[in-house]
């Protein structure tokens, strides 16, 4: 049944799938507790991630408000720094430094994507709203006080879910667009929810996010990969909460942006195929998301680092009498990161199979900082490149798209000069996948260690690693009590 119905007789109700997801977001927040406890490691990994990219000037240089000055005293944080933003621009903060290191969470399906990506939206509103006082909609949280950390975990459910559930199926890369549509489309729904819209507000919201369109995945791809696809979802999530408080001030929405004949998004960008989705929204997404564990590296090239890692031992000494490398992989790694030729910046390095299995038969680790200029200019990661021969094992690419495995595996073997050869290494699920939660978890608390201590004391760090660690008492806590803890001394 529709939430809402149409104003005029010649106005047709809101698409289908736009009212799916406006009932999830007004919905019981009634999810698993697998669901919320992974919640809280994404929060926790996202927010490392964040404090990490503040150590790249390349990043930093885009923070603060649009125009210098343009401030809001009170307004909503940016972790690692003095900024009090509008939670607009805030979102755009937040989402860019999460994003930046490529080193968040990962969703892999017919379109991949970062469900992290909104915490850049949900942090900034809920924020904002528990600091302004003469905000209209302040501490409107499902409990009518202050927004808590677990209003935020429940909304982090809910976007993960509407952009995981979205991206089952339809692919918007193939038709060239960037993932970070369903950012944009998962961060509005839950924003507007957050910032206190009705269902129609919501709907409306939701229905000028697809109208947007999508931005054009040039900036992921030789030859003109490059540092946007480290601020898109930060543009992504501003984009959402612009929409959002547009929403609230009455501003229409489109019941047809999806189905409208010639002029809507199935019509446009689609190619007349229609929008679906496999599965009903609830917290599947959550429960198997993909960490970035260890390697801040594409997720496809994430079990390549570590077979490469793992054969590091066997040939740090032996780089000069290397023959030939034998990497096999899947067609998606095949399609996306299976690079050639010269790789002119860290973003064309840190989508590159064969640079990131360089590194870490090199130097048996890969970092951030492997994929800046110095590092790049050592002669034998191109030399190492150019012995490497990517082939597709049909089973990998199979098992890459069972939902029962969901497996991104690489195997690597490496031939030498005198004939003999390394053991072949395969590695079929990552350190962060589902199968492999347990054992990630500690490896997850210590990334946040090294990542936070970069940036706030080792006292504190410790005491964020403690916070998080009690459920009960992090739940509890107000949003700008946290964030207050991140905030630059």
């Amino acid at each position: 049944m529709s939430l809402i119905s149409p104003e005029k007789s010649s106005q047709p109700p809101f698409d289908p799938l736009l009212e799916q997801i406006c009932e999830y977001v007004v919905g019981p927040l009634e999810f698993s507790e697998e669901a919320y406890a992974t919640a809280r490691l994404c929060l926790l990994d996202s927010l490392g991630c964040a404090l990490q990219a503040l150590n790249f000037p390349e990043c930093t240089k885009l923070l603060g408000p649009v125009v210098p000055g343009g401030e809001l005293p009170g307004g909503a944080r940016v972790p690692g720094t003095s900024f009090e933003l509008d939670p607009v621009q805030a979102a755009m903060n937040l989402g860019m430094l999460i994003r930046w290191l490529d080193y968040n969470d990962t969703w892999l399906a017919a379109e991949w994507g970062h469900p992290s990506d909104n915490f850049g939206s949900l942090l900034a509103v809920t924020d904002y709203l528990n600091r302004i006082p003469r905000s209209p909609v302040r501490g409107l949280s499902s409990a009518g006080q202050l927004f808590t950390i677990r209003d935020v975990l429940s909304a982090a459910i809910q976007a993960y879910e509407i952009q995981g559930v979205l991206a089952l199926q339809n692919s918007f890369n193939r038709v060239g667009l960037d993932h970070v549509l369903l950012v944009r489309v998962a961060s509005t729904a839950v924003s507007t929810r957050l910032l206190g819209g009705t269902p129609r507000q919501i709907l409306n919201a939701i229905s000028n996010a697809w109208l947007d369109g999508g931005a054009l995945r040039t900036y992921r791809h030789a030859p003109n990969a490059g540092s946007r696809k480290s601020w898109a979802a930060g543009d992504a999530t501003r984009r959402a909460v612009q929409l959002a408080l547009w929403s609230l001030t009455g501003e229409m929405g489109y019941p047809s942006a999806l189905s409208a004949d010639q002029w809507g998004f199935e019509a446009v960008v689609l190619r007349g195929k229609n929008l679906t989705i496999p599965r009903p929204f609830a917290n599947y997404v959550m429960e198997h998301i993909l960490f970035k564990v260890a390697y801040p590296a594409e997720f496809h090239a994430q079990t390549a680092a570590e077979a490469g890692v793992l054969l590091h031992p066997l040939v740090k000494n032996r780089i000069d009498d290397i023959q030939s490398i034998r990497i096999e992989t899947h067609e998606s790694a095949m399609r996306i990161i299976n690079k050639s030729g010269p790789l002119n910046n860290p973003a064309d390095r840190d989508h590159c199979l064969q640079y990131i299995t360089a590194m870490a038969l090199l130097h048996g680790d890969v970092t951030a900082e492997n994929y800046e200029d110095q590092a790049a200019a050592d002669p034998r990661v191109d030399s190492l490149r150019t012995k490497m021969n990517v082939v597709e094992c049909p089973q990998y690419s199979i098992d890459y798209l069972d939902p029962e495995k969901r497996s991104i595996a690489n195997a690597i073997q490496i031939q030498f000069r005198d004939g003999s050869s390394t053991p072949r290494i395969e590695v079929e699920y990552p350190l962060g996948h589902r199968r492999r939660r347990t054992e990630s978890i500690p490896h997850l608390q210590n990334k946040f260690r090294t990542n936070a201590g970069t940036r706030i004391t080792m006292e504190r760090v410790e005491h964020l690693l403690s916070l998080f660690s009690n459920a009960e008492q992090l739940d509890a806590m107000p949003v700008d009590a946290l964030l207050s803890l991140f905030v630059e001394a």
